[in-house]
């Protein structure tokens, strides 16, 4: 059987993948990306139906070009999928889609690795895993299949026809979560909402949407996060124009909110205490960006509009005055559960020793601690924006330096070494 060989080969083909491409490409380094679907799969099956960006079109793209339309716009899943691969075709990208990679080994005594796909066996001298973070849905063991319910995670989510009659409980309020809920809400369903700790900024504030903010304010090239905030649920939404996330508001409108899902047992769903608390914390997280801004705009004498609707706080609901400790679905008219509960990593083809007891890589702002092993795309991987559109093209272009010098020196080596069998 022949083996195909390349330099550099890039597993995944989304807006990791292709910033990646762009990159190597620019350095002169021969590489292959493989995608078991089409470019930018996710954003096209593995989300709901009405997602829009949750960043304005002139923040969330790559630096080489705009998207079509307004720049101050949310642009719709299947026209950032689109985007993705207008800039493949315009880079010229080696992509090669419907092909599934299988397992990655490290070679036994020489260098490079040996990758199993569904079309045939590649050598190829570094890896790149551009998968991105949203690869395998969490789903809690917590409420038990036969409880006569439909339950899904938020990535199979795609409209409210394609759930049955009845209510729904939507637990987790990330983005995904809420988003879901509300537009459920706006269906005319009766919706309970499991809110746990979170942050909440502004959609925007004094006329600049907060992606704009966390730029001017430095948060976006945070090198690491603060100390417990690792995996803090960020609330946001880029729905109908873009609006702030406010519970209270969802609440007043009839949406149910119930603190963090503990337990399950005989029908009965049981929730934590903590309702208040963390929308109290939601509300804080909102309101230090908003005293960063304002001393932001002063001490940089900027001529913004003055926004005291911001600080407006809406009543507190019912649900939050009384929250419900627990529900029993049934008698609730629960029909169906959403899990958005995120996302866990699935490295489990790369057979090699390059990650912690959790699964995850042990790496330096994407450099693996396996030679001639690379990651794009993940969470933190060198700044707070790394696994954002915007953030992962530059964190490629790192990636892309480092392979280079990689190169360099494999290339001394081989000289070196022809050298001395001349000798």
């Amino acid at each position: 059987m022949s083996v195909e060989k390349i330099d550099t080969l890039i597993v995944g083909a989304g807006q990791a993948g292709v910033a990646m491409s762009e990159h190597l490409g620019e350095a002169g380094v021969p590489h292959l990306v493989l995608e078991r679907g089409r470019i930018a799969e996710r954003w096209r099956s593995e989300r709901w139906d009405s997602l829009v960006a949750n960043g304005p079109a002139w923040h969330d793209r790559f630096p080489g070009m705009e998207f079509a339309g307004d720049p101050d716009g949310f642009v719709a899943k299947e026209e950032v999928a689109d985007y993705f691969a207008a800039y493949a075709r315009k880079i010229n990208a080696p992509i090669r889609c419907g092909v599934e990679v299988r397992a990655v080994r490290r070679n036994a005594g020489r260098p490079g690795f040996t990758v199993t796909t569904s079309q045939g066996v590649i050598e190829a001298e570094r890896i790149v895993a551009a998968t991105g973070p949203f690869q395998k849905p969490i789903i809690p063991p917590l409420v038990p299949d036969d409880a006569g319910l439909m339950q899904i995670h938020s990535s199979t989510y795609r409209n409210p026809a394609q759930l049955p009659e009845g209510a729904v409980l939507v637990i987790g309020a990330g983005s995904s979560g809420v988003q879901i809920a509300d537009e459920l809400l706006r269906a005319g369903r009766r919706v309970y909402l499991s809110v746990g700790p979170h942050d909440r900024p502004p959609r925007a504030y004094r006329g600049r949407d907060f992606c704009w903010w966390l730029g001017v304010l430095g948060k976006w090239d945070m090198a690491a996060p603060a100390p417990g905030t690792e995996h803090v649920t960020i609330a946001v939404s880029g729905a109908r124009g873009g609006e702030t996330v406010d519970f209270r508001r969802l609440g007043n409108q009839g949406m149910v909110l119930l603190g963090r899902t503990e337990a399950y047992r005989d029908g009965r769903l049981s929730f934590a205490p903590d309702l208040r608390q963390n929308l109290d914390r939601g509300d804080e997280n909102y309101l230090s960006l908003l005293d960063e801004a304002d001393a932001y705009i002063r001490r940089n004498g900027l001529d913004l509009p003055e926004d005291p609707e911001a600080r407006r706080r809406e009543p507190d609901p019912d649900c939050v005055t009384k929250p419900i400790p627990d529900l029993h679905l049934a008698a609730a008219g629960i029909a169906t559960v959403i899990w958005a509960t995120g996302f866990a990593v699935d490295f489990g083809w790369i057979k090699a020793d390059a990650f912690d007891e959790r699964g995850r890589p042990i790496h330096q702002r994407g450099v693996s601690v396996e030679p001639g092993l690379y990651f794009l795309g993940l969470p933190w991987q060198s700044r707070r924006g790394s696994s954002f559109i915007w953030g992962v093209w530059h964190d490629a272009r790192h990636i892309a330096e480092q392979i280079t010098i990689q190169r360099k020196y494999s290339e001394y080596q081989g000289k070196a070494q022809r050298m001395l069998q001349e000798a």
